[in-house]
């Protein structure tokens, strides 16, 4: 469709693909993971996990509005997410380790990766998805914002269903592998937007629609 042939709406809708796998796989695996590793009983868990939650709306409200004053004002979507996703990775890691010094260091990385993964999860399901819907190349069509919006969200959708399914196969393995399947997926997501966040930098003040 005319859509998918707007630039950067197949980067962004993969970005957010594996953005939304790393979410959903903690949304999902966690009070699990709490258990296990701060053993504590799934009452406990099930309240951390609703803190997490609580923690994580807040994350994604701060985080989203900090990554859209900055992409407003630089216009530079793309590079935006990216340096998000760049500092989640080694977040990831860290989190992995600390968490197992207790429920306090926990609580504390799950608040710092929520923020950071639901950043860019946040600025691409809002405001990119508005300046690629009214992309010139659509020529004013009224259909086009939710058309390219449904694109985005229906393929995050997929990395919602593939990151719980993948965590619980590699969970008997060790939770370490999963975080580095957290990783993985993190470094793919900035890996789509590489030609983006290089047209951003290479041509100053082009914003997402822009970009060719």
């Amino acid at each position: 469709t005319g859509a998918l042939r707007i630039p950067g709406v197949i980067e962004f809708s993969l970005c957010l693909l594996f953005a939304k796998l790393v979410s959903y796989t903690f949304l999902f695996w966690l009070p699990l993971y709490i258990t296990n590793v701060d053993h504590l009983d799934a009452r406990q868990a099930g309240e951390l996990s609703t803190l997490f939650d609580v923690g994580g709306i807040f994350g994604g409200i701060f985080g989203g509005i900090w990554a859209g004053v900055i992409s407003d004002r630089l216009e530079k979507r793309a590079s935006t997410c990216g340096l998000m996703l760049l500092l989640a990775a080694p977040t990831l890691y860290t989190f992995s380790t600390i968490s197992r010094m207790g429920l306090e260091a926990t609580v504390a990385m799950l608040l710092l990766s929520g923020a950071l993964v639901s950043g860019p999860y946040a600025l691409i399901t809002t405001a990119v998805s508005a300046d690629l819907g009214t992309h010139k190349s659509l020529k004013g069509n009224s259909h086009a914002l939710a058309t390219v919006t449904a694109i985005i969200d229906g393929t995050g959708s997929v990395g919602a269903a593939l990151g719980p399914l993948l965590a619980g196969l590699l969970s008997p393995s060790g939770w370490n592998n999963v975080f580095y399947m957290l990783m993985f997926a993190d470094a793919c997501a900035l890996l789509f937007l590489i030609r983006l966040i290089h047209k951003e930098l290479s041509c100053p003040g082009s914003a997402a629609g822009d970009q060719v």
